[in-house]
């Protein structure tokens, strides 16, 4: 994507920043090459994303920055997500909320610039990009299928960590469509995931208010 210095979206990793342009085309938002209407950057890491000094720096970018949004995973802890960001924003951010809405925060800070957070799933639960993703599956056999041979592979010896359950889930999924192994971005391009699932929704509706597209 072009450098859009005005509107920025920080993310976690590779995969969101694969993801997020599919979920807003299938919404009717164009991402084509040359008309993104942000820019998306992978901070390689929650560690990066949550220093306060990096956080400051994106806030004082010197080519006009009018939009600012953060898009962080819950894992496994939401309350303790939500007060490490609290603590990276609060030095530049005085008027910060103690706790995140329901439906993503969006506030506007004291130089004018329209500031957001979004944490993976829902603002609420647990989890992370792939739990999300995880509500865009149709709810047919095959999905409940993978879901308890995931289990069942646990107890066999597999060796994902428990709180990856939900990336050993969708991707065991992937992995048995045609042809297999689809990556995330694409499954949501090539609607084998539901592009209109209500929690789907929710995220454009908080990215369309937050930059204004």
């Amino acid at each position: 994507m072009p450098k859009i210095e005005t509107k920025k979206l920080l993310v976690e990793g590779a995969e969101e920043l694969r993801v997020i342009p599919q979920l807003m085309e299938a919404n009717g938002v164009t991402c084509n090459r040359g008309e993104e209407p942000l820019n998306i950057i992978n901070c390689d890491g929650v560690e990066n994303l949550l220093k306060p000094k990096y956080i400051s720096a994106q806030l004082k970018t010197p080519n006009g920055l009018t939009h600012l949004g953060i898009v962080i995973d819950a894992d496994e802890e939401p309350n303790n997500r939500w007060k490490s960001l609290y603590n990276a924003c609060l030095p530049n951010i005085p008027n910060f909320p103690q706790n995140l809405p329901a439906a993503g925060l969006i506030i506007t800070l004291e130089s004018g610039i329209k500031f957001g957070v979004w944490m993976m799933p829902d603002n609420q639960s647990r989890g992370m990009l792939e739990t999300f993703l995880a509500y865009l599956v149709p709810d047919n056999n095959l999905w409940q299928y993978t879901q308890n041979k995931v289990i069942e592979a646990k107890q066999q010896g597999a060796t994902y960590r428990d709180y990856h359950l939900d990336k050993a889930n969708i991707h065991t999924y992937l992995a048995w469509q045609d042809p297999p192994g689809k990556q995330l971005h694409d499954a949501v391009k090539q609607r084998i995931l539901n592009q209109s699932h209500p929690q789907s929704a929710n995220f454009l509706r908080w990215l369309q208010e937050l930059y204004e597209i």
